[in-house]
């Protein structure tokens, strides 16, 4: 493609100027027997047209220089299933809980969110750690690499104690409302009972809902009795003790309610599996995207040939096809 093509029309001026040579040429010599010159003429009349010829390439490549010739393809639509998403994940001390043998709930959570993150391909994804309160650890965003980093590094300690679900999800929320897009998600993980923050979780769930939000909340932990840390001991030794696993699954079922997404419990490190295949299943929305080849300027191509086809004249003209005055 070109960036000016009406310089092509250029070309047209190209046989006129052949045109107007062959009715101007006139005889270099005059002879009065022609006979001798025959051979020689009809066996090197080509090389004598061979600086006109030249003249011509240069002329031509020097046009098609000036119409700005450019590499690039035409743009191109295609459909991808793209959405925002926010993993919520609780970094509270019970979250280390042996239950989810043979890792505890937190490095199943992690494991699981890595596996979900690679398991999408054009959606926009942000994390959120919370415990007795919240903070963002990454934006939303399409950096997988970042995102992956960023699970990773989740640890206990790392926030006051606590089970703050009202403000994690006004933090997560907040998050998706400067996002573009009408599809938005939050997943939201956690072990226990709201027990710290100022925001009502149902409060923040009615927020969510307000500004587009769905969330899927995972209640993490066996039925019944669970191994759970409780401080350390003597020469920093993990002390355990057995204590009953409390999530309310009520609230967790009504925030889900109230916005449109679903409430699961899991288990297991298998249940967990099965419940972000589910969720990726359910959060698929076609998006119609137009990418743009970025347009790259080729004139110095002909431009060069343009300039070769000039010197090769001149040193034709100058050496083997000389014009007798």
């Amino acid at each position: 493609m070109f960036a000016r093509p009406i310089v092509l029309m250029l070309f047209l001026a190209l046989p006129v100027w052949w045109w107007l040579r062959r009715r101007a040429r006139r005889p270099a010599a005059e002879f009065s027997d022609l006979q001798p010159l025959v051979s020689v003429a009809e066996s090197r009349r080509w090389i004598g047209e061979v600086p006109a010829g030249l003249r011509s390439v240069a002329l031509g490549a020097w046009i098609i220089a000036a119409a700005g010739p450019q590499t690039a393809v035409a743009p191109s639509e295609i459909t991808t299933e793209g959405i925002a998403i926010t993993v919520v994940v609780d970094v509270s001390s019970s979250m280390l809980a042996e239950d989810f043998a043979p890792s505890n709930r937190l490095d199943v959570a992690k494991e699981q969110s890595i596996a979900f993150i690679r398991a999408r391909s054009s959606d926009r994804i942000g994390l959120v750690a919370f415990a007795g309160e919240a903070l963002t650890r990454v934006p939303v965003t399409v950096d997988y690499a970042v995102l992956e980093r960023a699970v990773l590094d989740l640890r206990v300690g790392e926030l006051d104690d606590g089970t703050a679900i009202g403000t994690a999800i006004a933090t997560a929320a907040n998050r998706l409302r400067r996002v573009e897009g009408k599809s938005k998600v939050m997943v939201l993980m956690t072990d226990g009972e709201n027990n710290r923050g100022r925001i009502d979780p149902r409060t923040a769930a009615e927020a969510a809902e307000r500004v587009g939000v769905r969330i899927y909340t995972i209640g993490i932990g066996t039925e019944g009795e669970a191994r759970t840390p409780i401080g350390t001991g003597i020469g920093g030794r993990v002390r355990y003790q057995t204590l009953p696993v409390r999530i309310d699954e009520e609230l967790l079922r009504d925030i889900a309610d109230r916005t449109g997404g679903r409430y699961f419990r899991a288990t297991d490190a298998e249940a967990l599996r099965n419940i972000f295949q589910q969720i990726d299943q359910l959060e698929k929305t076609p998006v119609q995207t137009t990418r743009f080849t970025q347009h790259n300027e080729s004139y110095r191509i002909p431009l060069l040939i343009g300039l070769a086809a000039l010197a090769f004249e001149l040193v034709i003209g100058a050496t083997f096809v000389v014009r007798v005055p």
